[in-house]
């Protein structure tokens, strides 16, 4: 008995400390965020400001537009994250229930196209952005952000597909239930976490990537918030910290409520669908 307590304890202290080792960074960033420029350049800096200030916030505002970048990030993300599961969907349950040597061979360049770097993709992806008029415009980036998310958000799927006994469907069918039924009532609550979890990451992905919105966006004012917030680091790699934390800090916003919007349904759906309704 003691020994379990004992485990338990270490257990929730190595637990305290991870949290402590992830959550430290962002307390940084808070803190620097608000420190005026001497305090951030002493010699033994301290973790709360002692002249606290909001000119930090107010600069990222007003100097590079923030707000606007982060609408634009907010509407390419949104925009991602949904046409991913769209099409990842359908693909995911027909590569899990159907068998064919297609569907593998399928599989495997899923998991062959996660070993392409990005600079190997901009090139050619450019130039079919270019025959098609979309360089410099939100459409062709959520185009390219959900070629690269599709692969992981496919293998990822259907997995979960894979998860949801056939006997489900099959008691369904038995029911009297069509196939369009089975998969509105029985199959997409079951998904639901996979759905949610395919959801938060094509829209994170979306919402962090730099490099490809840097080379396809060139008028400032469709400018990403990733693309923004770089333009605070000068041309010989000083960085304005103060602006940069605040701005850095109200990025991470977004994503931490879209998290906590649909963490619920992370186990919402996980027995909804073996109810008969």
């Amino acid at each position: 008995m003691k020994a379990r307590r004992t485990t338990k304890a270490l257990q929730y202290v190595a637990l305290l400390g991870y949290m402590v080792f992830l959550g430290f960074p962002l307390v940084w960033m808070l803190s620097t965020s608000f420190k005026p420029p001497r305090e951030m350049v002493e010699i033994h800096p301290t973790l709360v400001p002692h002249n606290p200030t909001f000119d930090n916030y107010v600069e990222a505002f007003t100097e590079q537009e923030l707000g606007r970048a982060a609408l634009n990030s907010l509407q390419v993300s949104l925009a991602t994250a949904v046409l991913t599961v769209l099409v990842a969907l359908p693909a995911a349950y027909a590569l899990a229930r159907f068998k064919t040597r297609l569907g593998t061979v399928a599989l495997g360049w899923v998991l062959l196209s996660q070993l392409f770097p990005f600079v190997l993709l901009v090139i050619p992806l450019f130039l079919i952005l270019r025959q098609v008029d979309l360089v410099n415009t939100h459409a062709g980036l959520v185009l390219v952000y959900v070629v690269w998310a599709l692969p992981f958000a496919l293998w990822m799927l259907q997995g979960f597909v894979r998860n949801i006994p056939r006997e489900l469907e099959e008691a369904a069918a038995v029911d009297g239930a069509t196939r369009l039924q089975t998969l509105r009532r029985v199959v997409a609550p079951l998904l639901a976490p996979g759905v949610v979890a395919t959801s938060l990451f094509a829209f994170i992905s979306a919402w962090n990537e730099f490099f490809f919105a840097l080379v396809l966006l060139k008028s400032p004012d469709l400018a990403t918030l990733p693309v923004t917030l770089a333009r605070f680091v000068g041309v010989e790699g000083i960085a304005r910290l103060g602006p940069l934390a605040a701005g850095s800090l109200l990025a991470t916003v977004p994503s931490l409520l879209f998290f906590a919007f649909l963490q619920r349904r992370l186990t919402s759906g996980s027995l909804a669908g073996a109810v008969k309704g």
